[in-house]
């Protein structure tokens, strides 16, 4: 018994269990977390807007599949199914609204698309600074204004009643062209200012990813007897190129989401045949003829369209070996 005794107070006690530290992947995410902590810090308003003012929302397309009433809310609102997206498809005014905004999303990636591309290579060749940066400036200004005040702009400019435009036409001899109102001009006006109000903003963009190509691949090329538009082709075009795609692909995903403001300001009674597009009919409906259910269908249907599109066109630029967006 003894020696069992002495090997028992021999041999020591266990140490106790201690909880292990966070090692490896973890204990480095803590460590980037709180080393970028003023960053993080930075990104939350942003991330409080998205999800209050964008996912926080989506719960309400349920009455998309109801007969919402507002006294009863949306859980007493009878449950309808998809009765309001047959009614959408089903109507003439769907082909009219599908026709408008197709055509005005296609003429916005044909024109107004490639203009601040133009312009930051143009920029990018000027060699006098203060020129450069007070071109920029002019041409970034108007991207502060709101479409209420292009709208105004574009109105005493080109109204057939004392309009600058049309007095010069006048004074030359011409008849005063109705540019606000004649259904010809609706697209073109609308086109147009697009351009003038959005290109400084993208030409930043652009401007921002050439400062990035190394200037040693110029002197390469002046070297080997290339000029500025060789330059610009082989080097300057084709390190943008990700930009490019990224732009790209977010124009895509707004292809049906042309914006209700703009459209409803420029448009009226006698141009609105070819005016009338997916945001002003969901204003129509939703707004002023108190049919919430069917415009939820009509925004679902178009957000839905713009989600299709932007997976499309990112699984395209990945299969021709380029980033995307995700």
């Amino acid at each position: 018994m003894s020696a069992v005794t002495a090997a028992k107070t021999a041999t020591p006690d266990p140490a106790p269990v201690r909880a292990s530290a966070p090692s490896g992947p973890r204990r480095k995410r803590a460590s980037a977390l709180w080393k970028h902590k003023a960053l993080y810090l930075m990104a939350v308003p942003g991330i409080l807007y998205f999800l209050v003012f964008k996912y926080a929302p989506m719960g309400g397309l349920v009455i998309a599949f109801q007969d919402y009433m507002p006294f009863l809310g949306i859980g007493g609102s009878p449950w309808v199914g998809f009765e309001h997206f047959v009614r959408f498809f089903t109507e003439d005014t769907f082909l009219v609204l599908l026709r408008n905004t197709v055509v005005i999303s296609l003429l916005l990636l044909v024109f107004s698309f490639p203009v601040p591309i133009i312009l930051a290579l143009l920029l990018n060749e000027v060699r006098t600074k203060v020129f450069q940066r007070s071109v920029q400036t002019v041409i970034y200004l108007p991207h502060f204004m709101s479409w209420v005040i292009v709208a105004s702009i574009f109105y005493v400019l080109l109204s057939t009643d004392g309009g600058a435009v049309n007095n010069l036409i006048v004074e030359w001899g011409g008849q005063p062209v109705p540019f606000l109102t004649d259904p010809d001009w609706l697209r073109p006006l609308y086109v147009g200012q697009e351009i003038w109000k959005g290109a400084g903003w993208g030409t930043i963009v652009y401007l921002a990813a050439m400062t990035a190509v190394d200037t040693q691949l110029y002197e390469a090329a002046e070297l080997d007897g290339a000029g500025r538009m060789r330059q610009t082709w082989h080097i300057t075009l084709p390190a943008i190129r990700p930009t490019i795609i990224v732009m790209f692909i977010l124009a895509i995903g707004d292809f049906l989401e042309l914006g209700f403001e703009h459209m409803f300001l420029v448009m009226n009674s006698l141009n609105r045949s070819v005016g009338e597009i997916f945001d002003t009919y969901v204003y129509t409906t939703g707004i002023e003829n108190g049919q919430l259910s069917y415009a939820a269908a009509v925004g679902l249907f178009k957000g839905l369209v713009g989600l299709i599109l932007v997976v499309m066109a990112n699984r395209l630029a990945k299969r021709f070996g380029e980033e995307g967006v995700y």
